[in-house]
C-alpha cells in the first residue's frame, strides 16, 4: 500500500509530460493562469458534475491541472471555517521543523518538546503511557487523546488504535510552537503561506479555543481547527504538497515529508478504530493527518489521491499521479453518510474521471 504513494511520487518527479506541454512547470502568481478544461486534457462535461455536486452544498471551488485554473465556482475571495482541514494544512509546520532540524524526527517522545503534555487531566499521568507517545503518535491519531480539543483523557495505549482527535493534534500544535517559541500564525505566514502567495485576507488562524490562548507567553494555535480561508489559498497549499513541498526554485518543507504525510504509515495500517461506526476502517486510509484513497476505497479514484477533510467537507484534494490540485468549501454535502466517503466521493471520482490523457 505504502509503495503504491511512493511509485506515484516518483512518476510525478520524473515524467515531464504532467506537468504541460514541453516539460515546462507552470507556477500561479497572483492569479492562475486560467485555460479550458479540453486544453489540459479533460473532459468538461464530466468535470461540471463535480462542480454540480459541490454547489448542492453552495460554497465556492477550484480545480486546477498542470498548475492551470481549469473550472471555478462561487465567491473566490470568501473565507469559510475548514473545521477539520485545518489538521492538513497545520501539520505543515511539522514539515518546517523537520527541515530546520528543530524535530529531529517523529519517533521521537512528545514529552522531550513539551514537558507539561497530556496534563490536564491529572489522570493521564496515571496512566503511565504519556512518555510513551511520540510525535508520530500525535501525527497519526494513534496517540489515544478522546475527541474533544481541549484537555482529554486518554482512551488507550499509545499505538494501540486509531481514534479521530482534536485533542492529539492540539498538543501536537503546543510542541512546534515550543520548539520554535514563536505564534505558529506568524510562522507560517512568514516560512509557507507568504512564499506561496497567500495573504492575511486569504486566510485567517483564531487564537485556541479550547485552552488558555498562549503557552509561555506565545500565542496557542490548533491543528484541531481553526483555519478560515478562501479556495484560492486552499489551492495553493495542495499544489505545495502536488510539488513534494517546493514552491518555484524553494523547497520549503522537505519532499520526503510531503511522501510521509499521504502514505498510510505501516505502523497504523489495519488498527482497531475507535467509533468505527462513522469512521469505518480510517486507518486503512489515513497519513499525518491527511486522508488518502491508498485502499481504494474509492475505486475510480487513483489510490494515490490524497485530502484535507474538515466538517461541512472543506476539501484540498491533490492526485499526483494526474497532476491535479481541487478545492471546495461550503456547506456539507450528501448528510446520508452511510460509508467511508459518502458525501465527497460524487465531488472527487468525476474530477478523476474527465482526465482523458492519463499517464501510464
Amino acid at each position: 500500500m505504502n509503495r503504491i504513494g511512493l511509485i506515484a511520487g516518483v512518476i510525478l518527479c520524473h515524467c515531464p509530460n504532467l506537468f504541460g506541454q514541453g516539460g515546462s512547470e507552470v507556477w500561479p502568481g497572483a492569479q492562475w493562469e486560467r485555460v479550458r478544461p479540453e486544453q489540459v486534457g479533460m473532459d468538461a462535461s464530466v468535470l461540471q458534475k463535480a462542480r454540480h455536486y459541490a454547489l448542492t452544498g453552495d460554497g465556492s471551488g477550484r480545480i486546477i491541472r498542470h498548475g492551470r485554473l481549469v473550472m471555478d465556482w462561487g465567491d473566490q475571495k470568501q473565507r469559510y471555517d475548514l473545521k477539520s482541514s485545518t489538521k492538513a494544512i497545520g501539520v505543515t509546520a511539522v514539515g518546517l521543523a523537520l527541515r530546520d532540524g528543530k524535530i529531529k524526527n517523529l519517533k521521537e517522545p512528545a514529552a522531550k518538546y513539551h514537558p507539561s503534555l497530556g496534563v490536564p487531566p491529572e489522570s493521564n499521568a496515571e496512566t503511565g503511557w504519556l512518555g510513551k507517545i511520540t510525535l508520530f503518535h500525535l501525527a497519526t491519531q494513534t496517540a489515544g487523546f478522546d475527541k474533544n480539543g481541549g484537555y482529554t483523557e486518554l482512551l488507550f495505549e499509545p499505538g494501540a488504535k486509531w481514534s479521530y482527535s482534536d485533542g492529539g493534534p492540539n498538543w501536537l500544535a503546543e510542541c512546534v510552537t515550543l520548539v520554535y517559541r514563536r505564534d505558529l500564525n506568524e510562522l507560517m505566514f512568514e516560512r509557507v503561506f507568504g512564499p506561496i502567495g497567500i495573504k492575511p485576507s486569504d486566510l485567517t488562524w483564531r487564537r485556541n479555543a479550547y485552552r488558555p490562548k498562549e503557552i509561555d507567553g506565545i500565542p496557542r494555535r490548533e491543528f484541531g481547527s481553526g483555519i478560515s480561508a478562501n479556495v484560492d489559498a486552499m489551492a495553493r497549499i495542495g499544489y505545495l504538497y502536488l510539488r513534494r513541498g517546493r514552491w518555484r526554485d524553494e523547497q520549503i518543507i522537505d519532499a520526503s515529508f510531503v511522501d510521509m504525510a499521504r502514505i498510510v504509515p505501516k505502523e497504523i495500517d489495519g488498527l482497531p478504530v475507535v467509533r468505527s461506526e462513522t469512521y469505518f476502517n480510517a486507518s486503512d486510509h489515513y497519513g499525518l493527518l491527511w486522508w488518502n484513497n491508498a485502499d481504494g476505497t474509492m475505486m475510480r479514484v487513483p489510490r494515490d489521491t490524497y485530502w484535507s477533510w474538515g466538517l461541512y467537507d472543506s476539501l484540498i484534494v491533490v492526485m499526483p499521479s494526474l497532476d491535479i490540485v481541487a478545492a471546495r468549501a461550503g456547506k456539507s454535502l450528501n448528510k446520508a453518510r452511510n460509508s467511508a466517503y459518502t458525501s465527497i466521493e460524487p465531488f472527487i471520482e468525476p474530477i478523476a474521471l474527465s482526465v482523458k490523457d492519463k499517464q501510464k
